[in-house]
């Protein structure tokens, strides 16, 4: 019992090592993302994805542009939705 809590606790300090670096590999970015290596790879043969291949061996990727791109498409929320709807309507009133 013992062991299993240390081997958590290392995984949680693992955990927070990786979440402070700013460049990371393949494999830490699949990590991080959640994405598997596999569609990385296909992600960045596409160009669909900010990737540095220095020397053109091995894949690297910047945790910021990763940041920016896993939340570049997002949606807005219903209540963003009426809010802004009903700040257009007050704005474009018509005065008689």
């Amino acid at each position: 019992m013992e062991t299993l809590k240390i081997l958590e606790q290392l995984d949680r300090i693992e955990s927070l090592l990786r979440a402070s670096k700013t460049v990371m590999s393949l494999e830490e970015a699949s990590e991080y993302t959640g994405i598997s290596r596999s569609y990385l790879y296909k992600l960045t043969a596409k160009g669909e994805i900010p990737f540095s291949k220095p020397r053109g061996k091995m894949i690297y990727f910047s945790k910021e542009k990763l940041d920016q791109w896993l939340l570049s498409d997002t949606r807005k929320s219903s209540n963003e939705i009426k809010s802004e709807a009903l700040e257009y309507t007050f704005r474009n009133k018509r005065r008689f």
